[in-house]
């Protein structure tokens, strides 16, 4: 630095001459010969360049014209230089620069001075804080100059200077003092009330830094807001809307002393009403403070909102549009606070959205519609009044808005909004003013899709009230819709027209099917926006959206009457030079081609007319190879559907075609759409001749398989599977081979769906060509069976291979028989046994070899006796090894549940006996095969073992078991007659003091209800009044058992008795109100729909067991330590877990405040239940973000603590661990907060974030947080059924 100062001084000394510097820099620009001074050449560095230029621009900025060329290129060098990162500036540098800037803002020249401003913004982070201090001095004087030029461009400096100072977040006091400094002299010139364009530019600045930097001037926050509200008062609009941003950005960060101030302020001035005037702004302000702050202005809406319905009867149309813009704000950001109100807010609306009371609407609305002359005579009776007086229009728009507000944040009330708001919405569908008509069906598309989520719900609920839900309301309306809407499709505003299909197809989306019996009122304007010359590309894209989502909703033959209309527009539409209307054109004509011949159905509509006008369009699009990639795709994808349905009208154009498929097949980007085409094609009834391009295209699709693109693959294997099956005879052995030498590297447990989809094509390969497998046999079966033994292997992947040993058996290939195969199956089992190593297998292991095992005896029952036997000799010999007894006794339950094993008499006892063995997995596998023999004999072995239960107390556990596997995998037909006995027996046992016991008699209770579940179900209630506790929680946990996410029978019969089990929430036995909780989160996992409507019952009772009980927390001495116990922990725990759950299934039935109070508690309790708490903290962030800013000062002190807590010297590791675990939980729920919009501008947020940052633990442990959670592809969530 010492070697750059002197250069500067060397330079300062030695450049005297304006004419020398001219030459010399501009020798330097542009790389010319001239020599520059002997300083530069010997230390071109950064600070010696900027000297040059300071030098120059000094010498140069005298107030001469030809001068400034110069002056804009030296200030244009000088920027670059500062933009870059190396540039380090010395204190005499730093002071020339500042110094030399601040002169060139008042350039005669305006580019110059632009080029000054911008230079200021990477000079801040470059200088000292006493030069941003003298810059920021500067320019807040010349902001009070009598020269407007100097203002604007001052302003423009202090916006740049406040953009770039650090965030007081990082801990820099510079940023706190320059805005202390640039504060002091704001406030000042907005009190100038004498220039207006001052105040302006200062309530700009102001606003700015509030934004960006509102925390930091919290001591200013009192002066600002004495001096901003004053300012809402002005003459001048314009300083009124900009005092009121600025107030919107204080209420952000200030303290709640000085919002209670603001509030009180402004709810005096509306009480006065001094003006209409002054009232509209007092409105505006408190509507803007709403959006900013919602989160704080809730608790003060009692007071506010009868003073803005007051205001709405008041005959100012401009004062009403801004009550309702209020309205819409209160709506949005206050919703529990509304909640009360949103009756008499939602009538406002509902009348005043037809308030229009310049405009006559003819009852007869065809006629108004139609008839261009009564138009004319309207034009010549309003003459004596303007349109432009007219200002209703906005009362109409704000007040549609704040419906559309209450329709999106109020599900609850659905079925209200379709008797009260549906009605007068559609009946405004004829208003005249575009936007507001934008707005109404705005309005109205927001209510249908807040009619969505219901369909769910439908299927669950009882038969009772049906006629009202919303959907059948809104079924009863579709005409009245489309009454209103159809004459418009052919309205000359684009924009209505455009607004009626966006409604049209979200109707169509929610009610499938529901436009059937209008489809001709609608045709019409389909057709006329398609063909209409002037519609604009977006128009024609609407239309065509909306007719796919129609053609896809209803049924074929509806549309069959107007296919001959509709076609030609759509295949103009194809050769549109616009790609987004040829894409979308394509799509629609792939769906019309489905429409014309559907071949899943006989259809007597005649295909054949219309094959000459979709087969030219869509071939020409075909061909065409530089498109865009979207209509590339929907081509060849449309022309797989033309071929797939109309194939056999094609004749001699078919073969050609399918020539271009083999070309597209064999480009990269038109592949995977091309294969999923020929697969479509393939599978055509029709039977597409297809051998033309079989033996170029096969070789091709078998090199897909080694493609790294696993869409790719898939959906090759799919189509390679369909060729197979559909075209045997045309495919030649050394086609087939191509492809199976690709097969063995698909099959692995890295990749279980594409190794499940090539295991089924070997499959087919296996019945179809059985004499090639043979061939490959050896090194699929390697593969197969590594498959087998990984410990990732189950349901569909595991039925696959099940389904390819039983088809491999039958092709009776060499290496490949039953004996072979099961040889090869069972080795690592038997191999590890023998050798008396410990088994390496997995238990998973066990159970798909035990599958496949049984899969291979059903294939050859002929042999399977003799491997039953084997088996049975296995577990007997007392040389078998313990994993050789599990995979016999798996492996006969698997065949036994298939096939009556009654003939084998010994297998009761053997089985008996293994309940002996001292291997705690030969017993579990006993009595998972004891039951599913029992499965395939019940008539013999359901009685024996229900005696053995009775008779047998050591082995009850075992049998309870094995009845728990009859119960689950028995037909409901079969066990009927059984169901008596084994209810008795059940209820036996159901008090037994063992919980493990009492679990499993419960599970085997609650689906032993589901057999007969109007029968079972009430006897299971009436044993709620049982005197044992224990009789109670295992009643309550069987009817955990009986709830499931799919529908089931019991379900109606369930929701009408959940409420008497959910009462045992109240129990006085500790672990009945435990398994009570248990089966409610199951309820509310599974099927919300069962306890959404007692919800308002059950709360109390969760939110009560959320509680620390001191009398459950006990002392238990442990030698010479003592150790406090908490009986009541997993109670709690339980509870928490059911909160969690409920706000994934109801969140719009909580009252969040109420759970945010227990959430608190929660943070602050045991070191599990915080564990919850924190994960909960950071689910509420994403889900109601303005309800834990509310609560945010109470929220970060439990974080705090947990954050900064250390653990005592000594303790154990796992002290240690668990305390960083529960940071690490609380970081995450930090770093959750911190993606709510407005929570860096709380005070008490930026406080937590400078210690975490002056803390290097915590900084440190921080960052790793936002690492982790940047590389996850979804918020963190958890699992509580």
């Amino acid at each position: 630095m010492a070697s750059g100062s002197y250069h500067i001084s060397s330079l300062l000394e030695k450049m005297t001459s304006t004419d020398k510097d001219f030459r010399r820099l501009d020798c330097q620009r542009t790389g010319k010969a001239e020599p520059c001074h002997p300083a530069v050449d010997a230390a071109d560095t950064g600070c010696a360049r900027i000297a040059l230029v300071i030098v120059y621009s000094m010498k140069i900025s005298q107030p001469a014209c030809a001068a400034c060329p110069f002056r804009f290129m030296a200030t244009n060098d000088l920027m670059v230089e500062l933009q870059k990162d190396s540039i380090k500036l010395d204190e005499d540098s730093e002071k020339k620069v500042v110094k030399m800037l601040l002169k060139l803002l008042e350039d005669k020249n305006g580019e110059v001075q632009n080029l000054a401003v911008k230079c200021l913004g990477p000079l801040v982070g470059k200088v000292k804080e006493y030069q941003v201090e003298t810059i920021v001095d500067t320019l807040c004087t010349n902001m009070l100059s009598d020269k407007e030029q100097l203002r604007d461009i001052s302003s423009i400096g202090l916006k740049t200077v406040i953009a770039e100072l650090p965030p007081a977040s990082t801990g820099a006091t510079m940023t706190a003092n320059v805005c202390k400094k640039i504060t002091a002299q704001l406030t000042g010139a907005v009190g100038k009330q004498e220039d207006v364009s001052v105040q302006l530019e200062a309530l700009d600045i102001l606003s700015d830094m509030l934004s960006r930097l509102g925390g930091t001037l919290y001591s200013f926050h009192s002066s600002i807001l004495n001096c901003l509200l004053p300012q809402l008062t002005s003459p001048r609009l314009a300083v009124r809307k900009r005092a009121i941003i600025a107030l919107g950005h204080l209420v952000l960060t200030c303290s709640g002393n000085i919002f209670s101030e603001l509030m009180e302020h402004l709810l005096a001035e509306l009480k006065r009403n001094e003006s209409t005037s002054t009232t509209r702004t007092y409105i505006q302000c408190v509507a803007g403070i709403s959006r900013q702050a919602g989160h704080r202005i809730g608790e003060h809406l009692e007071k506010i909102i009868p003073l803005v319905v007051q205001y709405c009867n008041v005959e100012d149309d401009e004062l009403r549009e801004y009550c309702f813009q209020a309205f819409e704000s209160f709506v949005r950001r206050c919703p529990k606070e509304m909640d009360r109100h949103i009756p008499s807010v939602m009538g406002l609306c509902l009348k005043y959205i037809t308030f229009d009371p310049n405009y006559n609407y003819d009852n007869d609305e065809e006629e108004m519609m139609e008839t261009e002359n009564g138009e004319d005579e309207e034009q010549e009776s309003d003459d004596e009044y303007s349109d432009d007086d007219d200002i209703s229009w906005k009362v109409r728009r704000s007040a549609a808005k704040c419906l559309e507000a209450i329709v999106s944040s109020r599900h609850d009330l659905l079925q209200d909004f379709y008797k009260t708001l549906s009605p007068v919405l559609i009946s405004r569908f004829k208003e005249r003013e575009e936007n507001v008509k934008a707005d109404i069906f705005s309005a109205y598309i927001s209510l249908l899709k807040q009619t969505l989520p219901i369909q769910s719900w439908l299927h669950a609920s009882d038969g009772a009230g049906k006629d009202d839900v919303p959907l059948t309301m809104l079924q009863n309306q579709v005409p009245s819709i489309i009454k209103a809407l159809h004459k418009q499709l052919k309205d000359k505003s684009m924009k209505s027209r455009q607004g009626c299909f966006s409604l049209l197809t979200e109707l169509a989306n929610v009610l499938p099917g529901c436009l059937a019996e209008h489809v001709p009122a609608l045709v019409p304007g389909i057709v006329f926006s398609l063909a209409d010359k002037s519609s604009s590309s977006n128009m024609r894209i609407d239309t065509l959206s909306f007719l796919h989502v129609v053609l896809c909703n209803h049924e074929p033959e509806v549309f069959h009457p107007h296919i001959k209309t509709l076609l030609p527009p759509v295949v103009a539409c194809i050769g549109d030079p616009f790609y987004k209307i040829t894409s979308e054109a394509l799509l629609v004509t792939q769906q019309l081609v489905k429409v014309i011949r559907p071949l899943d159905k006989p259809c007597a509509f005649d295909a054949k007319p219309y094959v000459k006008d979709l087969f030219p369009g869509t071939l020409k699009r075909l061909k065409a190879a530089d498109i865009d990639q979207e209509v590339k795709e929907r081509a060849i994808s449309c022309m797989g559907q033309i071929i797939y349905s109309l194939g056999d009208h094609l004749s001699t154009d078919l073969q050609p075609t399918l020539k271009i498929f083999l070309e597209r097949l064999k480009n990269e980007i038109t592949r995977l759409t091309t294969v999923k085409a020929l697969t479509l094609i393939a599978s055509s009834p029709l039977k597409i001749d297809l051998r033309p391009i079989l033996g170029e295209g096969f070789p091709i699709l078998a090199s897909f398989l080694r493609k790294n693109q696993r869409a790719l693959k898939l959906s090759t294997l799919t189509a390679l599977d369909t060729l197979v099956k559909n075209y045997r005879d045309s495919l030649k052995p050394p086609m087939i081979e191509s492809v199976l030498t690709e097969l063995p590297a698909l099959i692995t447990e890295n990749d279980m769906h594409v190794s499940q989809v090539a295991i089924a094509f070997l499959t087919t390969l296996a019945e179809v060509y059985p004499s090639c497998i043979s061939k490959i046999s050896g090194s699929v079966l390697a593969e197969i069976l590594q498959l087998v033994h990984s410990p990732l292997l189950q349901g569909g992947a595991l039925g696959a291979i099940t389904a390819f040993f039983q088809a491999l058996v039958l092709t009776k290939a060499a290496g490949a028989g039953r004996a072979e195969l099961m040889k090869q199956l069972t080795a690592p089992v038997y191999c590890s046994g023998a050798a008396g190593a410990t088994v390496t297998l997995h238990k998973q292991a066990y159970y798909s070899i035990a599958k496949c095992v049984a899969a291979l005896s059903l294939a050859c029952p002929k042999e399977a006796p003799a491997t039953v036997n084997q088996f049975i000799q296995d577990v007997k010999s007392p040389k078998s090894s313990s994993a050789v007894k599990v995979l016999a006794f798996l492996s006969l339950a698997e065949m036994g549940r298939t096939t009556n094993l009654s003939a084998q008499r010994e297998l009761k006892t053997v089985i008996l006996e293994a309940f002996a063995s001292p291997s705690e997995e030969v017993k579990s596998a006993a009595s998972y095969a004891l039951g599913n023999i029992s499965v395939g004999n019940l008539q013999e072995y359901l009685p024996f073992m229900l005696r053995e239960i009775g008779s047998q107390p050591k082995r009850q556990y075992l049998l309870l078991h094995s009845l728990k596997e009859v119960i689950s995998s028995s037909p409901a037909d079969g066990l009927k007659p059984h169901v008596e006995d084994i209810w008795a027996l059940l209820f036996k046992h159901c008090e037994c003091a063992e919980e493990g016991t009492r679990n499993v008699v419960a599970e085997c209770l609650g689906k032993l209800t589901l057999v007969n579940p109007a029968e079972l179900l009430p006897r299971l209630e009436k044993q709620l009044c049982s005197g044992s506790p224990h009789a109670r929680s295992t009643v309550v946990t069987a009817v955990k058992f009986t709830i499931a996410d799919q529908p089931q029978p019991i379900d109606a019969l369930l929701k009408g008795c959940i409420g008497d089990f959910l009462k045992t929430l109240q129990d006085p036995d500790l672990n009945v109100r435990r398994v009570a909780l248990a089966m409610f989160n199951s309820a509310a996992h599974n099927k919300p729909s069962l306890i959404r409507d007692l919800l308002g019952v059950v709360l109390p009772s969760l939110y009560n067991e959320t509680k620390v009980r001191r009398e459950l927390i006990r002392e238990v001495e442990m030698g010479p330590f003592k150790h406090t116990v908490d009986d009541g922990l997993d109670v709690r725990k339980a509870a928490f877990e059911c909160m969690y759950t409920l706000l994934e299934s109801c969140l719009d039935r909580l009252d969040i405040y109420e759970y945010l109070n227990h959430v608190e508690d929660g943070l602050k309790d045991h070191y599990d239940i915080r564990m919850l708490t924190f994960i909960m903290l950071a689910r509420l962030s994403a889900l109601s973000p303005n309800a834990v800013l509310q609560r945010l000062e109470r929220l970060i002190e439990p974080l705090r603590a947990t954050c900064s807590t250390k653990v005592k010297a000594g303790s154990v590791k796992q002290e240690f661990e668990k305390q960083d675990e529960l940071k690490r939980s609380a970081m995450r729920a930090v770093a959750a907060l911190l993606t709510i919009p407005e929570v860096e501008k709380s005070r008490v947020m930026a406080e937590f974030s400078s210690q975490i940052r002056a803390n290097p633990e915590m900084a440190s442990l921080f960052e790793s947080i936002q690492k982790d959670s940047a590389s996850l592809p979804t918020s963190e969530s958890m699992d509580m059924s």
